[in-house]
């Protein structure tokens, strides 16, 4: 199948789902709008901006880090059973693949019609009745929608070694390819949890056939994968870009991380700062024929990136500016790759300048308060599960070109957002400067 026949495809299952998770209350939302008026209507009134309804992710794994400013009572709000609350998913029209106990529309986003009621609709839905008035044509002619999401994800512990699958490879399972970036925030991490390093791919001089002895033995004992692998100490304020297929273990850092519009994962290491991991998650990924196969399942390693002795040349990422002004300073965070792009805008402290990035994007306010086109605009200082907030927006392609007016209200703190692009944003520098 194609890329977008996949897109297609996937669209599809998750309508479906939806449809009958409706019918059973199976949904995190359970009462969304879809009447076309009151979308266009809150599209008008926004000038092209929808405000975000927060939308938090459990996981079976890990432990949360306590740093979404999510309300401590909150982190099991989808019960014991699922884990804690580790993750925030931004301007996402997927849901995450978490397993048979999932509600239906976990990691969707939803837009909030107004701060007087409850009403909200999926940001979804909305690409399906605005298409190209809020994307643009070329997103929509070449993706039917919009193509990537972005997350933060906090975890006390390091996450486990384990890779994306590239497209080829997901494709072989009717699924896409998941291409990634990180960036470390300052204002999110106050401390670092249990490791402030990442793992990337593997030493140059590894040998693949210890590589596929190590995970032969998921099942019966400690992989210690990453005894083969190289780890880089966390710097805030910088990220990284990671080719599907490339092997790692997160740092214990609140990270965010745009991402390609896929959940595909498989996993090498089976014990991490205690926790155990169950076999299947080492080929869930992998066709009915190829499961228990440790040559397939080693061959979902794009080998030549995973050893590439200068990977902290290729793939490390400082922020590098785009404008400064006195009045403000944007940089680009994610870049450098066919995918995903974002940025960091600072609007320095009694400041209002209006911004145009030339393409459509989500963005998440993480320090200040002050206005953002038509909206009031704050970082919280705590959320409640379930309630508003005034920190997440999507821009439509013809706001972000017209330019965003932006407004720090503060006399003495910066305002600061992070904003998250397709691949369509105009000037991405293609190169590590």
């Amino acid at each position: 199948m194609t890329e977008i026949e996949l897109i297609d495809k996937a669209g599809k299952e998750l309508d479906d789902r939806l449809t009958e998770a409706k019918k059973t209350g199976n949904l995190v939302v359970k009462d969304a709008v879809e009447d076309e008026s009151v979308i266009r209507e809150t599209f008008r009134k926004g000038e092209g901006i929808f405000r975000l309804f927060p939308a938090f992710v459990p996981r079976r794994f890990g432990k949360a880090g306590f740093r979404l400013k999510l309300h401590p009572d909150d982190y099991f709000s989808f019960g014991m059973a699922r884990g804690s609350i580790t993750e925030r998913w931004f301007s996402s029209t997927i849901a995450a693949q978490n397993g048979e106990m999932a509600k239906a529309d976990e990691g969707l986003s939803y837009v909030c019609v107004d701060y007087g009621s409850d009403s909200k609709f999926a940001l979804r839905t909305a690409v399906k009745v605005l298409g190209s008035e809020l994307l643009g044509s070329e997103l929509m002619k070449k993706y039917h929608g919009w193509p990537m999401y972005s997350k933060f994800f906090d975890n006390l512990n390091p996450l486990f070694h384990h890779l994306h699958l590239t497209f080829e490879a997901a494709a072989r399972v009717g699924k896409l390819g998941k291409p990634e970036s990180y960036y470390f925030p300052k204002q999110f991490n106050n401390y670092f949890g249990e490791c402030n390093c990442t793992y990337f791919g593997f030493d140059p001089d590894a040998d693949p056939e210890e590589i596929k002895e190590r995970i032969r033995c998921f099942a019966d004992d400690d992989t210690r994968i990453t005894e083969l692998s190289r780890a880089y100490r966390i710097q805030l304020g910088t990220g990284w870009y990671t080719p599907a297929g490339v092997i790692h273990a997160p740092a214990s850092v609140l990270t965010y991380e745009p991402q390609w519009n896929s959940d595909v994962n498989s996993v090498y290491e089976n014990i991490v700062s205690g926790e155990v991991y169950p076999p299947e998650m080492l080929d869930e990924e992998c066709p009915g024929d190829k499961k228990g196969d440790i040559d397939y399942i080693f061959s979902l390693l794009d080998w030549e990136k995973n050893v590439d002795p200068h990977y902290k040349k290729h793939y490390f990422r400082p922020p590098v500016v785009e404008e400064k002004t006195e009045q403000y300073t944007q940089k680009w965070i994610a870049y450098a790759n066919p995918f995903i792009a974002a940025k960091e805008l600072t609007v320095n402290p009694g400041q209002t300048v209006t911004i145009r990035d030339g393409a459509a994007y989500g963005c998440i306010f993480i320090e200040g308060h002050g206005k953002f086109g038509v909206y009031e605009a704050e970082t919280p200082t705590l959320l409640r599960f379930g309630r508003q907030s005034s920190d997440e927006f999507f821009v439509s392609e013809k706001a972000s070109k017209r330019g965003v007016a932006v407004t720090n209200a503060s006399k003495v703190e910066p305002l600061v957002l992070l904003k998250h692009f397709g691949p369509d944003c105009p000037k991405i520098p293609q190169s590590i400067r």
